[in-house]
């Protein structure tokens, strides 16, 4: 198994030209369903549907913050953009605790995005689509590089080192353009994602001493309201 910093190397050489031949290759053009966007509904067709899981990078937040004071009436918090992954925690007398390594995007009732907007006809849209974290600039598309994430399930279709995962939008027709756009951002993210893993192994230090939930990133340990452990 290569080491993180060797991953590393091989996203920071990763060619765009190279990357955008193989998402025109298996081609991609968003239709608006708003299915990256909501809740998973279960695989089996039974039990409750999960909520909407996309990670987010501890500056995406802060951009996510940001873009919220300049475009909606009420600025938002970091726990209104920004919740613990699950994955990790448990239910304890008080509430969720334990310890767990990434932010997700903050949810609403429904387990769909905080930021999802559906019209009347049922299309989609993001209310903060220009500040959008780069998991969701590249949906449904990943890197097949180690300690690289794989949004919403395994993939269903692969080009060289780009993955594709499932969306009613792939093998539709993409410009050059789109194309080299999405896999610029593409080779962006796998590098942060790679970047903030060796940051965060470098930081790591378990902390089963504290009640209640602890988020790890490339930070350092936050609480769930995204300020640093030691603050408090």
């Amino acid at each position: 198994m290569e080491s993180l910093e060797t991953e590393l190397e091989q996203a920071r050489d990763l060619s765009v030209a190279e990357l955008a031949d193989a998402i025109e290759s298996i081609g991609f053009e968003c239709t608006r369903c708003g299915a990256c966007c909501k809740a998973n509904d279960p695989a089996d067709g039974d039990g409750e549907t999960e909520p909407h899981t996309a990670t987010l990078f501890p500056d995406e937040a802060r951009q996510l913050q940001k873009a919220t004071e300049e475009d909606f009436e009420e600025a938002y918090d970091w726990r209104d953009v920004a919740r613990p992954m699950p994955y990790g925690l448990s239910e304890g007398e008080d509430g969720p605790e334990g310890e767990t390594f990434e932010w997700a995007i903050q949810t609403d009732a429904c387990g769909d995005c905080t930021f999802y907007e559906e019209a009347e006809d049922g299309t989609g849209a993001c209310g903060v689509h220009d500040s959008r974290p780069l998991v969701c600039r590249t949906y449904p598309f990943s890197v097949a590089l180690g300690g690289t994430s794989e949004p919403m399930g395994e993939a269903v279709d692969r080009e060289g080192l780009v993955r594709a995962h499932e969306c009613e939008g792939l093998g539709r027709d993409i410009s050059r353009a789109e194309a080299e756009e999405l896999a610029a951002a593409l080779k962006e993210r796998a590098v942060r994602e790679l970047e903030e893993a060796i940051s965060l192994r470098d930081r790591y230090e378990p902390r089963s001493d504290v009640n209640g939930v602890v988020v790890h990133d490339s930070e350092g340990a936050k609480r769930p309201d995204g300020t640093p452990l030691e603050e408090r």
